[in-house]
């Protein structure tokens, strides 16, 4: 898979975020009224771009590192205040011109008033706030591990199968953990679970198989008596970072693959097996990376093969772009598919009836369970986290899927 090159989201990035700090520059003058505001402002900014530039042009050779890190954490909770702080102050900049019409109905001049300091204030109250919120997912929100349980009915659920419970994580992302006690606090969570059967569904590291070396001691600890399961995510393909040759990158993933046997977890490659119980079976396959613009690897009918129609299957598989396309509509009834990749865009609110997610706008369905086509799917929130190192809203999750018989 060959990388998209990111020059032009980012530009237009860049020229966004200069646009809404001439704005944002206009309304802190009305607050503040120091003749220094304005060099400090623009100054601060041209510095943070050159740091960010900086950052993302060592990505190929250093990979996400704390530079890196640092800067985009910056960069992201400084652009999402300003948005905040804009809105209120655009909110008050449309209101002014129906201000000056009806003063002008009521004794005939049109006089637009002057921007509100008290509204401003409120708007820079607003921002101040969601800095604080965002620091709060950085530093607690990202460990806040939630078990979330379901319970699903299938008519043609083998007998011996009815009670049979699963515990399900994904994308750890292993390279973006910093505190293995709280790391831990999750697996322990795994654990106490006491699932018959553990699956993990994909995007074990960030770029490069040594992130997880410092993690196989606490990750192996996780058992079930049916056996642990894995499948491979995109980013444990190495496809977002520079090697020095293919040969390189093939070790890598090589690598990585001889990691999951490490950690006791049996890496399900286009493949299935059996689990067996009181004389009756049902079928866990496991298919390589296959998403709509991160790599259509997996290939399900070899996965299948030799799989008799009428068995209850289970699908592997960390995309769940993939069972929109090929699942739900295959030949064979797939009766449940279990994925991940979304993370719920660690940015939310899953409260008061209301699920909303910046990454409704990428996928339709992008957590929890959806049922179509007698095919059903579920979606882990994820275990990590990427990119912005913290969670808000939308926690990490350690899925339990009891299998009922209808």
């Amino acid at each position: 898979m060959q990388r998209k090159s990111p020059l032009v989201p980012f530009t237009a990035i860049i020229l966004l975020f200069l646009l809404l700090n001439t704005y944002v520059l206009k309304g802190l003058q009305i607050i503040f009224t120091s003749p220094h505001l304005q060099p400090i402002f623009w100054g601060s900014i041209a510095i943070l771009l050159l740091s960010l530039i900086f950052a993302l042009l060592r990505v190929p050779t250093k990979g996400m590192d704390k530079f890196f890190k640092w800067n985009t954490h910056i960069f992201l909770i400084l652009f999402i205040s300003e948005i905040l702080f804009v809105l209120i102050l655009l909110l008050g900049d449309i209101y002014r011109p129906f201000a000056g019409f009806f003063n002008y109905i009521s004794n005939h001049h049109f006089v637009v008033p002057a921007r509100n300091q008290y509204w401003l204030s409120f708007g820079l109250t607003l921002a101040l706030f969601a800095v604080l919120l965002f620091l709060y997912g950085m530093l607690r929100g990202k460990y806040a591990y939630r078990v979330i349980k379901h319970q699903l009915f299938f008519d043609d659920l083998p007998q011996a199968f009815d009670g049979f419970t699963i515990t399900q994580i994904s994308d750890v992302h292993a390279g973006s953990f910093t505190n293995p006690k709280a790391v831990q606090k999750g697996i322990d969570m795994i654990n106490a679970q006491q699932s018959d059967v553990f699956v993990f569904t994909g995007d074990l590291v960030n770029n490069k198989a040594e992130e997880i070396e410092p993690w196989i001691g606490q990750f192996s600890q996780i058992k079930a008596p049916y056996g642990q399961f894995s499948v491979l995510g995109n980013h444990d393909y190495g496809d977002y970072v520079k090697w020095p040759s293919a040969e390189a990158k093939n070790q890598n993933l090589d690598r990585l693959k001889a990691f999951h046997q490490n950690l006791g977890f049996r890496l399900l490659l286009d493949e299935h097996i059996e689990l067996q119980k009181d004389g009756e079976k049902v079928v866990l396959a496991g298919i390589e990376n296959w998403g709509i613009g991160f790599g259509e690897r997996g290939d399900l009918e070899k996965a299948l093969q030799n799989v008799a129609d009428e068995k209850f299957k289970i699908l592997l598989s960390h995309d769940p772009s993939h069972w929109e396309a090929k699942v739900k509509n295959h030949k064979t009834n797939i009766h449940l598919t279990l994925s991940g990749h979304t993370h719920g865009m660690q940015f939310g609110i899953e409260a008061f009836g209301i699920k909303w997610s910046p990454v409704k706008y990428r996928y339709k369905h992008w957590a929890g369970i959806k049922k179509e086509n007698g095919s059903v799917l579920n979606i882990n929130r994820g275990f990590g986290f990427l990119g912005y190192s913290g969670r808000i809203g939308i926690w990490p999750e350690i899925t339990v899927i009891e299998l009922k018989r209808s």
